[in-house]
Parts: structure tokens; sequence; C-alpha cells
């Protein structure tokens, strides 16, 4: 059997705790940030986890 490799995208864009939860960044903060409120610009700046329905993906993607 070959190597199991692991998505370079999904590889940059997540990261796991120490408790195997996955963590991830909120998308819409990159760009046209002038029409987003205060409110909605500061609560995308916290991560967050990934829903229970795209994990069995995303672990897929790393190789956990």
């Amino acid at each position: 059997m070959p190597k199991m490799k692991t998505r370079s995208s999904a590889k940059k864009r997540f990261t796991v705790t120490g408790s195997g939860k996955i963590k991830r960044k909120h998308a819409f903060k990159s760009h046209i940030l002038t029409k987003k409120t205060k409110k909605q610009k500061r609560n995308l700046t916290h991560a967050g986890l990934v829903h229970q329905s795209d994990l069995s993906s995303i672990k897929t993607q790393l190789c956990i």
C-alpha cells in the first residue's frame, strides 16, 4: 500500500486540538470589510470548531 497523503489545502486551514476537536477560522474576513459592521468583523475574528456533520470528511483529508 502507498502512504496516506494529507490534503495540503486542509493542512493549511485546520488544526487539531488536544482533545481531538478540529479548529477552523471563519470566512469573509479577508477583504471588502467596509460594508461589514464592527460587531460582525469582531465575531469573525475568533476561531470556531468544525461542525459535527463535516468532521468525517475533514478527518479523512487530514488522515486522522
